[in-house]
């Protein structure tokens, strides 16, 4: 255990998530995820659901503000717009950790290449159908670059 630390986050995915670049992918999934398939790096957080480990990820890691879409869920089939109400709570706690990014519905395989391409998968024990989402890492500015990376992103 370490302090400010949510426990949910391991040590395998502490790792996981520190070693990733800028740019790099990580996908949280459901429990019915094909993750051994589509996964260059699984990680099991058997016991648990979507929500609180996507909370528990997005409590460490930055969010890439260079591009313009840097999170991403799947849809109810093909249904874009469509909302179940565990996409509802996962628009909702990004919305916490990152008020200014958008939630980007991905549509089946647009969805599956993305988890493919990614440098992590994280299966989780969600029950609730189509309980999936993809993150972008960004970065952290230095302390003396953050007023000026405020108004210019660009800027390190």
């Amino acid at each position: 255990m370490l302090k400010g630390l949510d426990p949910l986050l391991s040590p395998e995915l502490l790792a996981t998530l520190r070693a990733m670049g800028h740019g790099d992918e990580i996908a949280i999934v459901d429990g019915n995820y094909p993750g051994v398939e589509h996964a260059r790096r699984l990680i099991r957080l058997d016991g648990h659901h979507l929500i609180p480990v996507l909370n528990a990820v997005l409590s460490v890691l930055p969010i890439d503000h260079f591009v313009p879409e840097a999170i991403f869920r799947s849809t109810v089939k093909a249904e874009r717009d469509k909302l179940d109400p565990v996409h509802e709570e996962m628009i909702d706690c990004c919305a916490r950790h990152e008020p200014h990014r958008q939630v980007v519905p991905l549509v089946g395989q647009d969805f599956y290449g993305r988890v493919r391409a990614a440098h992590a998968l994280i299966q989780t024990s969600e029950p609730r159908l189509y309980a999936n989402i993809i993150l972008r890492k960004g970065v952290i500015y230095p302390k003396e670059a953050g007023a000026q990376a405020e108004v210019d992103p660009f800027v390190y």
